[in-house]
């Protein structure tokens, strides 16, 4: 009899546990913050993808702890679904991050730049849409359209002046750009190779009409095998192959859900366990797995790698130079150029990462960059970008993981394009062309 109540005792000890958990979350304000806890820092739970079916629902067999929702797309494999945000992001209506819709009608007044690329691209772990390359591109553009209709005297004149020395002192002063409202387009996705990146270009981005492409890639054409075209739903293959795992993930899924409605159970992980306060790394498109397990060792099996993303850009490059849009291509930065002054946690990234780390990916890189200079032989409107060597010479800490950046890092690599775009968008001053000569 004392073992009956023993064990009918227990699921009201637990209740009432659960329930003093909730009082005490709720009393300290920590709700919403254990609410959104999902065994991982909060930060990469803000960025991680959860994949929906045609109803909106989360994909039985896969992870559905992320808050990045995305879709199956029949082109470019799957896309952000739009009209989304939480804390650290927003999508607009058309599945870009950006706080504000764009129309495929393009006012005149308006110049748009559209940046391609992966999750670096994209701005994971960055702090808002703000702090992201594009955002801060975007705010260095129309800062400047703002100072030249403020002191138009700082910049050169429309119209150059007659006389040598007004000539000269004019030319000496920073070249406008054209006056108009910029929108620098972040359609970035987390996990986007080459291929990928190829169809959004083609199906979605053109239609838009861009006036130029920023494309920030190659370190997931490194990752995915060279038999895809590109990056997909992660998971998807095996559960077409096997039934039974497909149902025991899902499960499993289920399992799990159920126990971390309680918080009994949230609580123990977050201020016992504690895997908030430990270092993880989550690289698309290896979502779950190790980076490790995404490079290959095998030579030939990197040159097919490396050559299916030479073949990508060509396309890239084709497209841009039909519709006559100026393009600027580089390899997003990672974080073994650190390896000599590593700055806060890039050297336990660097670790965590292994030794053979480094040789691995300097041998993809260098095989990436010569597919680049290759299509750049072809390709006059395509201008290349050492974004390496702008991340490295940046001050402190620079990477978070192995390949996203911090916003100091984002705002470096921002004002390196500033530098390089707006060439393309210099205004050019007209020379006197007045019948009397003005007087001196």
């Amino acid at each position: 009899m004392p073992k009956r109540w023993i064990l009918l005792s227990i699921p009201l000890v637990l209740l009432g546990l659960e329930l003093l958990t909730r009082l005490v979350v709720s009393a300290t304000g920590k709700t919403a913050e254990l609410n959104a806890f999902e065994g991982e820092p909060l930060n990469l739970t803000a960025y991680r993808l959860k994949f929906l079916d045609a109803k909106g629902q989360p994909f039985d067999g896969l992870p559905d702890h992320g808050q990045l929702a995305a879709k199956r797309s029949p082109v470019m494999g799957y896309r952000l679904v739009g009209n989304q945000q939480n804390s650290a992001w927003k999508i607009n209506d058309q599945g870009f991050r950006s706080d504000q819709p764009i129309n495929l009608d393009k006012p005149k007044d308006e110049v748009r730049v559209f940046i391609l690329g992966g999750s670096a691209a994209f701005g994971q772990l960055s702090t808002n849409n703000q702090s992201t390359i594009a955002g801060q591109l975007e705010t260095r553009l129309n800062q400047q359209v703002a100072a030249q209709k403020a002191s138009p005297n700082k910049f050169r004149p429309d119209t150059l002046p007659y006389f040598a020395d007004e000539l000269e002192k004019a030319l000496k002063l920073p070249p406008r750009i054209r006056e108009a409202r910029y929108r620098v387009v972040n359609a970035a996705v987390p996990g986007y190779a080459s291929g990928n990146e190829l169809a959004q270009l083609a199906f979605e981005i053109l239609p838009y009409q861009p006036d130029a492409i920023v494309l920030m890639n190659g370190y997931a054409d490194l990752l995915v095998p060279s038999a895809q075209e590109g990056a997909d739903m992660p998971g998807t293959d095996a559960m077409l192959e096997s039934a039974p795992r497909h149902l025991m993930a899902g499960l499993g899924n289920g399992i799990r859900n159920f126990f971390d409605q309680f918080y009994l159970v949230k609580g123990f992980q977050y201020w016992v366990l504690r895997p908030q306060a430990s270092f993880h790394q989550m690289i698309p498109p290896a979502f779950d797995t190790s980076v490790q397990d995404h490079l290959t060792a095998d030579s030939k099996e990197l040159e097919r790698r490396t050559d299916r993303y030479r073949q990508n850009l060509q396309q890239v490059a084709r497209l841009t130079s039909a519709a006559k849009i100026p393009l600027f291509v580089g390899l997003q930065p990672e974080v073994s150029i650190r390896s000599a002054k590593p700055a806060g946690r890039e050297k336990e990234i660097l670790e965590q990462l292994g030794s053979q780390y480094p040789e691995q990916i300097k041998s993809g890189y260098t095989k990436l960059q010569g597919s680049i200079e290759q299509v750049k032989k072809g390709s006059p409107q395509l201008s290349t970008l050492n974004l390496a060597e702008i991340a490295n010479g940046t001050q402190g800490e620079v990477f978070q993981d192995a390949i996203h950046l911090t916003d100091t890092a984002n705002r470096a690599i921002a004002n390196r394009l500033f530098d390089t775009i707006t060439p393309k968008l210099h205004v050019q001053p007209k020379p006197y062309a007045g019948g009397d000569v003005p007087p001196s």
